[in-house]
């Protein structure tokens, strides 16, 4: 378990500058390849790339140039207007009608340079082949001279189109033209004739329009003036022949009849307010003499009577009377019986005055009527007599209306063919050059600042995009932090990668165990190991050495109280530096006093065994078989005071190595052995490819896992521990072994143990000075 709680992540952040920064720098060559590889291509495209020179000139389209040769000129143009002209400018000036102009005034179907250039590489290879398709091909007949001619004309339009750029300048009205060529002064010969050309080609062009606009505009006045003749004259024959008189432009008769229309409706409206006011009191009359009193009162309003006002007046008076004199004396008194009989006198008197009026109405209305029907009668003889005129005014409004169409189509035809006339002669074209095409002093391609400066960018995107691939594909163990990450278990070190030295042949004198020693040595003959196996023994100030120390250490804590530790070395794959490990751990902890046995249990590759100067005769195949004692297979390093059993090669091949390492007779050997020594450190085959070692497990005490630095995939030893808990459970640590220190610092975090490597170097002792000595 670690100490401290891992950092928080910030899950806003998904960029890491430190780690993008420590992969650059990881795969800095792979960078460093890619751009040197794009620069060395830019420098064999700039040396057998043909230099080319750009002219350039600057059209102007200005309207003002004509502005006051043209009536209609228009000062304000819209921007969709404009874009369109400017459209249209570039592609006249990108033609292949103007290219033809172009070499026909400058000759360029007899330039060399243009209709026969040097050939390429792949030129002359296309030649080759189709010379040879042209050998089995039918005979074609020759080509007349003009075909020849017209074709080198066609070859070099073509060619200067391609050399040729044409673009607007902006959301200006500038257009450029610039063209691309070989020799820098055909470039401002062809530039300065394309401009030339364009502007002929305006001239020329408003010319012919107006030229043809003038003809054709001619033959149609002559037509419109003979038509617009004839249909004024059919005009005014048809008034003669059907006797139109008009004196203020319309007929005698259509006034006759507006006059008495006008006359009829002032007729019928006094009817209508005659037969009205007559209705009304004859409704009234119908009433009786009870209501006169009431509709005294419309009497009064629709006429001035004074009569009615009078007798109304009296009424009123006497009502009034009547009633205080009934309210005084009673309804039978005489005067109110007096009251009421001359009350009823006076309605009387009202209801006559009623009917004299009703009768006075009546013939009002019957005078109003004689007179409409007196006017309708004249309007109907008025517009008999006046509707065969109508039939000839509206054959007459169409022969007035044809010769007056006529007539305005002509004037404007003669408007327009004066102007064509004025424009046809008007030698201004609405473009000029602002900037004249000079001659290039420089070549404009291939450019090669900027070509070096591209390759040497896209040699870093390429280089970029590799060491991503490449970071993307990194699958193993590079730090202590991935095997705590990735695994969760204790890192035990680095061990950096080692040279195989030469055998010693034997022991030096000076290696011999002084008096004293002899009670400690071990069982066994001597041996010679590889200077290989005793790196850890000779340079005990080595880094090497202070990463097996410290697996050493975790052994102790983990392990004490043991009478003797049963410790395996174990690795996912061959190659690892297992044996190495092994051989260097154990002597380690011989030399520090203890007495210690490395067995070579990997019964099928003994790569502990093959380390031995020379090759044993027996093994601990025999031993587990009881075929011999250990004591006579055992081997003794003297200087390190460390025993081995090996491995024998020789005879048979064992095929059941499993079995053997989980059998009774091993069993039996490591517990007749545990008084002898205080560790056993045990070499067992790979774990992926035999089982040897989950069949020794039950033995072991703890195991120390070997894994190859940036070699072995994390995802191997992943399986293989979920695969196999026992072992993983008494797994002490994982060290990398074979690590190249450095390049250790570029994997490492910012402020890691392995980026601070510089500052404790002065503590070790390396071992190829200590091999020097």
């Amino acid at each position: 378990m670690t100490i401290f709680p891992p950092e928080p992540k910030d899950h806003d952040t998904f960029i890491d500058l430190d780690k993008l920064w420590s992969a650059a720098m990881r795969r800095l060559g792979v960078i460093g390849a890619c751009v040197a590889a794009m620069v060395v291509l830019a420098g064999l495209y700039l040396v057998f790339a043909q230099p080319m020179y750009t002219s350039m000139t600057n059209i102007l389209m200005d309207d003002n140039l004509s502005r006051y040769a043209e009536e209609n000129a228009s000062d304000n143009q819209s921007a969709q207007m404009l874009d369109n002209r400017m459209s249209s400018a570039v592609e006249i000036l990108k033609s292949k009608e103007l290219a033809l102009s172009v070499v026909d005034k400058a000759k360029l179907d007899q330039n060399a340079l243009i209709v026969d250039p040097p050939k390429s590489p792949v030129d002359l290879v296309k030649g080759m082949l189709r010379g040879v398709t042209s050998i089995f091909s039918a005979d074609t007949p020759a080509l007349t001279e003009e075909q020849i001619a017209a074709g080198r004309r066609e070859k070099a339009a073509a060619i200067i189109q391609q050399w040729l750029t044409v673009e607007r300048v902006g959301r200006s009205s500038v257009i450029a033209v610039s063209v691309r060529s070989p020799d820098k002064l055909l470039s401002a010969q062809i530039t300065r004739t394309y401009a030339e050309s364009y502007l002929t080609e305006q001239l020329n062009a408003n010319f012919d329009a107006t030229e043809r606009a003038s003809i054709w505009l001619q033959e149609r006045l002559n037509d419109l003036n003979t038509r617009s003749q004839q249909a004024s004259l059919a005009v005014e024959q048809f008034k003669r022949d059907k006797g139109l008189i008009s004196p203020r432009g319309e007929l005698l008769s259509a006034q006759q009849l507006s006059d008495l229309n006008s006359q009829l409706i002032v007729a019928q409206a006094d009817a209508a307010t005659a037969a009205a006011r007559y209705n009304q009191y004859k409704a009234i009359i119908e009433k009786g003499p009870e209501a006169a009193v009431h509709n005294a009162v419309v009497s009064n309003r629709d006429t001035d009577n004074t009569v009615m006002q009078d007798l109304r007046k009296r009424y009123i008076g006497i009502n009034d009377r009547e009633q205080a004199i009934i309210q005084q004396f009673g309804a039978d008194h005489p005067q109110a019986i007096a009251m009421k009989a001359e009350k009823q006198d006076v309605t009387n008197q009202m209801f006559r005055e009623l009917q004299q009026l009703t009768g006075s109405f009546k013939n009002e209305l019957d005078v109003s009527q004689s007179r409409v029907e007196s006017m309708r009668e004249n309007i109907q003889r008025v517009a008999g007599n006046n509707s065969d005129a109508n039939v000839n005014m509206v054959q007459l409004q169409e022969l007035e209306q044809k010769a007056s169409a006529l007539r305005t189509l002509y004037e404007s035809y003669l408007q327009r063919f004066e102007q064509a006339s004025q424009q046809q002669s008007l030698p201004i074209a609405k473009a000029r050059v602002i900037s004249d095409a000079g001659v290039p002093v420089s070549p404009s391609s291939p450019r090669k600042t900027l070509t070096i400066a591209l390759s040497v960018i896209l040699g870093l995107l390429i280089g970029c995009a590799a060491a991503a691939v490449l970071e993307l594909r990194e699958r193993f163990f590079r730090t202590g932090e991935d095997v705590q990450q990735k695994l969760g278990m204790r890192f035990l070190g680095y061990l950096p990668r080692i040279a195989g030295a030469a055998r010693e042949d034997a022991p030096k004198p000076s290696a011999v165990p002084e008096q004293g020693e002899a009670a400690n040595q071990p069982v066994g003959d001597p041996i010679s190991f590889r200077r290989m196996m005793r790196v850890a023994v000779e340079a005990p100030r080595s880094q090497f050495a202070e990463t097996l120390r410290n697996t050493k250490l975790a052994c102790d804590i983990v392990l004490q109280g043991k009478k003797c530790a049963v410790i395996g070395v174990v690795s996912c794959l061959p190659g690892e530096g297992k044996s190495t490990v092994a051989a260097n751990f154990a002597g380690l902890i011989a030399s520090s006093g203890a007495r210690t046995l490395v067995i070579d249990a990997d019964l099928r590759n003994p790569g502990l065994s093959k380390m031995l100067a020379s090759e044993p005769e027996v093994g601990l195949v025999d031993v587990i078989l009881n075929k011999t004692s250990w004591t006579s297979v055992a081997r003794v390093d003297r200087r390190s005071r460390l025993t081995i059993l090996p491995m024998t090669t020789r005879g048979r091949q064992v095929t059941h190595t499993s079995e053997l390492l989980a059998s009774s007779g091993m069993s039996q050997f490591l517990e007749s052995i545990k008084d002898t020594f205080d560790v056993i450190v045990v070499d067992l085959a790979p774990l992926i490819p035999v089982i040897d070692a989950k069949a020794f497990e039950p033995y072991a005490d703890a195991f120390v896992f070997v894994t190859e630095w940036g070699a072995t995939p994390a995802k191997a030893v992943q399986s293989v521990l979920q695969s196999e808990p026992q072992i993983a459970a008494k797994t002490i640590g994982v060290i990398l072994n074979k690590t190249d220190l450095s390049e250790l610092h570029k994997y490492a975090d910012p402020g890691a143990p392995e980026r601070l490597r510089s500052n404790y170097l002065s503590y070790y002792r390396d071992y190829k000075e200590v091999a020097a000595e």
